[in-house]
């Protein structure tokens, strides 16, 4: 493979892991490209997220062709690549992998996390990725070490349904004849509005224990997902508690869960009374640590008693039409199902006034060409929309994203990246993607002078896109330098130059060229070099990915002296 080629695949695995990250299917990725051979064996990887307790594990593994049209991917490719990424895995678990690797490398540091980690691991999957159509979307289950390991593919046609539909939930389908034997009985309540119907009803414990093995943190509705934690104690250990000394109690003693669902085919049971055959886009607001209880108690102690378990359940069926209003009237119900309990901090914020601000204003500021604007993405799927609802003929369309186009969309977590970042903070940006919203959101990582959550205008709005265009220019600059840990890279050196540069910045060029000169590019990518080098030196044999986490970090390379920039980059002011 040609380095263009490498390039692009590296590319196309952190967009389809970060999109994956994003929707629950998987925890903070990092990309980490590795190809090589034991014996005649080959071995592969692109990338790799683990849970924040370090018992669950996720590879991924690419095949990138770059096709233009559909194009189908024989099983047999899927499956070498599914094969060269597990004999990676089991290199690791066995503990040769790091043997053999030069220790200055970025994959010896991981390939010793596994095999420090490999027998406490709770739940191993394997991704294959690919710019192609899949016939098969999965692959049996393997025995590994001791271990089971799930096997997936996200190809081009699911990725396709999850950005053109905005709805990725929408895989998200329970038929509880097949799971269950029958619909579960349930009261059925016509919704008072247009909006929304209403049921309760009581799930198995082996069903919810069988929904979570399939589809795990994806179920959860995003900003709870965050807060989920099985592994402390309190509420989650009298939950397991439960389950294996009383499992008949379980229905008196829980609270139950709160579901939403975007449809619900209701049936008759085999006693003729009215029941819930089956659900899709099926999302928990509220229980999340119940469901997720469930699962890893009867993963560890297999002698658990579901059979004898009940969870009661509310669950509201979506009708509102509208995506936008959908999705805000979801974070409604997520935020007031769980006003009780210490989710209520995740301040499930799309309707915020700041965002709502931004969102205003991303509609009525012009790009100083007059014609183009940035989008700003305060609803998931509001971009998709957009271009549906206007671009309602060839010509609309191609205008429509010719103004504003996907690379000037911009989410609430990329906001909050590129704010947190430019304030100095890479270690919180570092910490993935939804903690650092929440900490955002929190006001904990906004330096003084920074905008404020709670309002925001014109020239505000135009210096947070100069960061959202500084920011993106340094991940493209950084991504075809270093095969690991770009995204900790780009995050550190967008921070370094704010700290050492930023009262001499001119944000407001930025934001009239709506680009950076090639003069700053060079100097980032000098800094950006630097900057790995500290973050590899520091790190004192931990995972770079890890140890960006730590302040600790971020205190050691803001302490580094770096090679200043030379005269004549046109963003950077002389010092007075």
């Amino acid at each position: 493979m040609n380095e263009g080629a490498a390039f692009e695949e590296m590319v196309f695995s952190e967009v389809v892991m970060q999109h994956m990250a994003d929707i629950g299917m998987t925890f903070e990725p990092v990309v980490c490209h590795f190809q090589g051979r034991i014996g005649n064996a080959i071995l592969r990887l692109s990338g790799y997220a683990m849970s924040d307790e370090a018992d669950q594990l996720d590879l991924f593994v690419s095949l990138y062709e770059g096709v233009d049209i559909p194009t189908p991917v024989p099983n047999g490719e899927t499956f070498s690549a599914v094969e060269q990424c597990l004999r990676f895995l089991t290199q690791c678990a066995r503990g040769t992998m790091a043997q053999k690797l030069d220790p200055s490398s970025d994959v010896h540091s991981l390939a010793l996390n596994i095999h420090g980690i490999y027998d406490d691991l709770e739940q191993v999957r394997v991704f294959v990725l690919t710019d192609r159509v899949a016939k098969a979307k999965s692959f049996k289950t393997r025995e590994l070490g001791g271990k089971t390991v799930r096997l997936e593919v996200m190809d081009i046609e699911r990725l396709y349904r999850h950005w053109s539909e905005g709805k990725p939930r929408d895989e998200l389908v329970i038929n509880f004849v097949e799971v269950s034997g029958s619909p579960l009985p349930c009261v059925f309540v016509p919704g008072e509005t247009d909006e929304y119907d209403y049921a309760l009803t009581a799930i198995p414990g082996e069903a919810l224990r069988f929904i979570y093995e399939r589809f795990g943190a994806r179920l959860l509705e995003a900003n709870v997902r965050s807060f989920l934690s099985v592994k402390g104690k309190g509420v989650n250990a009298g939950i397991q508690n439960t389950l294996r000394t009383a499992p008949g109690y379980f229905m008196a003693y829980n609270n139950g869960i709160v579901l939403v669902a975007d449809e619900m085919r209701l049936a008759k049971t085999v006693e003729g009374s009215l029941g819930i055959a089956w659900l899709k886009g099926m999302q928990i607001v509220n229980g999340g640590q119940t469901t997720a209880s469930i699962f890893f108690a009867k993963k560890k102690f297999p002698d658990t008693d579901l059979g004898r378990v009940r969870v009661p359940a509310k669950i509201i069926v979506m009708k509102e039409q509208d995506f936008a209003r959908e999705e805000a009237l979801v974070s409604d119900i997520s935020r007031f199902a769980n006003s009780q309990n210490a989710v209520k901090q995740s301040d499930l914020s799309a309707n915020k006034p700041f965002h709502v601000d931004v969102e205003r204003l991303s509609l009525s500021v012009y790009c100083p060409d007059g014609t183009g604007r940035w989008f700003y993405e305060r609803a998931t799927g509001s971009y998709n929309t957009l271009l549906s609802r206007e671009g309602t003929t060839p010509s609309k369309l191609k205008a429509l994203k010719d103004a504003i186009p996907a690379s000037r969309k911009i989410t609430k977590t990329d906001l909050a990246r590129y704010i947190v970042a430019w304030s100095g903070q890479p270690d919180v940006v570092s910490l993935g993607s939804q903690k650092n919203f929440d900490r955002f959101m929190s006001g904990m990582t906004v330096a003084e002078g920074e905008v404020q959550p709670s309002s925001t205008d014109v020239a505000s709005y135009k210096a947070m896109v100069a960061k959202a265009i500084i920011f993106k220019a340094t991940q493209k600059l950084v991504r075809p330098m270093f095969q690991a840990f770009q995204a900790n890279v780009a995050a550190y050196t967008v921070s370094l130059l704010s700290e050492k540069l930023g009262d001499r910045f001119d944000l407001d060029s930025v934001w009239v060229k709506q680009g950076v000169s090639p003069a700053l590019l060079d100097h980032l990518a000098q800094w950006a070099r630097q900057v790995n080098d500290v973050l590899h030196r520091t790190a004192g044999g931990r995972m770079v990915s890890e140890w960006a986490k730590k302040a600790e970090c971020r205190e050691a390379v803001f302490a580094t002296t770096y090679s200043e920039p030379v005269d004549g980059i046109p963003e950077i002011r002389p010092p007075i």
